[in-house]
């Protein structure tokens, strides 16, 4: 059995995180979805608006068919060694410092890293950008 696993803050669920979970999923058996912690978010971007609890975003994301399991983690680099997983699969604007040392790790103990596309049209940050100025 093959396990994936991706990782996000998945705020504003929208069809982008959809058929990222879809994606992914076509890669093995078993979606593992880690979902960040709310306390770890605001203190790396103090500017997150969050609209979800951790708790409310951990259900929405269980809630999908695509998903298999849900898990909280703080810091990406962490969550790759402390989870059972082949495939890590992340979006190609997941690159800051915790991905790249995440990426080396999994590349380091014989796990594949997949680069799915990012939804054309289709962001967290775009929808609330719309929904502030089209009120």
């Amino acid at each position: 059995m093959k396990k994936i696993l991706t990782v996000g803050v998945f705020d504003i669920l929208h069809i982008g995180h959809i058929l990222l979970f879809k994606h992914a999923r076509e890669y093995g058996d078993y979606l593992i979805v880690a979902v960040q912690d709310s306390a770890v978010v605001r203190e790396t971007k103090p500017n997150a608006k969050l609209i979800y609890s951790t708790e409310e975003r951990m259900f929405m994301v269980d809630a999908i068919k695509y998903v298999d399991e849900v898990v909280l983690y703080q810091h990406v680099d962490e969550i790759v060694k402390n989870i059972d997983y082949d495939i890590f699969v992340k979006g190609p604007d997941q690159c800051h410092i915790g991905f790249q040392k995440a990426v080396e790790w999994s590349i380091n103990h014989g796990k594949r890293v997949v680069i799915i596309q990012r939804t054309e049209g289709s962001s967290s940050s775009a929808l609330r950008d719309y929904l502030m100025n089209n009120d």
